[in-house]
């Protein structure tokens, strides 16, 4: 059974004045998106900036979540980093917090091989236990998951269900598409791929646009899932502008910035990452603007 169909958020981390996680705010954030039509809440992410959360705002960024979804929709919680005996660790803590599922990074820096790889995600899966999504996204990790690997790891270990495509090479999702004969579910990765992804098999999007249009988000992937695929189609065109501007600086730095612009006050950054430059702020304005979230 799928974690989940649809569109599923990969949610920021608000952020008070001082640098703290804001969690009153997290949780409003969590409501707003569930009552926005978001099909899960994937916590601890990129664009949450999971690394530089420490274990402690890992773990109750995870038990803030899954208290406001009140089981309305799944939780997944991200656990994957460059050192596998804390990403063990960290998808354990998840467990312990309540978390429906795992979202495990490649292990970013090392490079690790294909042979390292499988071993990485075997020992992750089997401490966290709940079902395992892989996320392969080797422009930020300097790995790829090829095919074969996701192909050989969805057939021996049973809780890796799933795999996060943010790859951006179509060719390859419909290689793992293939060869994994429907063993894995396929998530867009990437918001500009939903259609093509889903296309190709998948299922729903692991989106950063739908922190700013929620509902935009979910209609897309279930018009399409649904058969309406020329509508689908036009409203993933429609939001192509919006999504080159949320990623015309390093995410999450566009999308917390639109939501500030937004209204919704998630505050700033942990260093490294920085407030954006003023000219694509301009640009970031304009695409809101003209998508009718300003």
């Amino acid at each position: 059974m799928s974690i989940f169909k649809g569109s599923g958020v990969a949610i920021v981390t608000p952020m008070k004045q001082d640098g703290s996680v804001n969690y009153e705010k997290l949780e409003e954030l969590v409501n707003e998106q569930v009552d926005g039509g978001t099909d899960a809440i994937i916590i601890c992410g990129t664009t949450g900036e999971s690394a530089t959360l420490t274990e402690g705002e890992h773990t109750e960024c995870i038990k803030t979540t899954v208290a406001a979804a009140k089981k309305r929709v799944p939780v997944i919680a991200g656990c994957g980093c460059n050192n596998t005996a804390h990403a063990e660790a960290l998808a354990k803590n998840a467990l312990a917090a309540g978390a429906d599922a795992l979202l495990t990074v490649t292990p970013y820096y090392n490079k690790a091989t294909q042979k390292g790889l499988k071993e990485y995600f075997r020992r992750v899966a089997a401490a966290g236990e709940l079902p395992m999504i892989l996320y392969n996204v080797p422009s930020r990790t300097g790995c790829n998951i090829l095919p074969q690997t996701a192909a050989e790891l969805a057939r021996e270990v049973e809780n890796i269900v799933a795999i996060k495509d943010a790859a951006g090479n179509i060719s390859q999702t419909m290689k793992t598409a293939q060869l994994c004969g429907g063993a894995l579910d396929i998530y867009s990765g990437n918001d500009d791929q939903i259609i093509p992804i889903l296309s190709a098999g998948g299922i729903g999007v692991i989106s950063v646009l739908a922190n700013v249009a929620p509902r935009q988000t979910h209609d897309m992937v279930m018009e399409y899932l649904n058969g309406n695929r020329e509508k689908a189609l036009k409203l993933q065109l429609e939001a192509i502008p919006l999504i080159e501007a949320l990623f015309c600086e390093v995410n999450p730095i566009p999308v917390k910035t639109a939501l500030n612009l937004m209204g919704r006050e998630v505050g700033g950054f942990r260093s490294p990452m920085c407030e954006m430059e003023d000219k694509n702020i301009e640009v970031l304005k304009k695409a809101l603007n003209e998508y009718g979230l300003l």
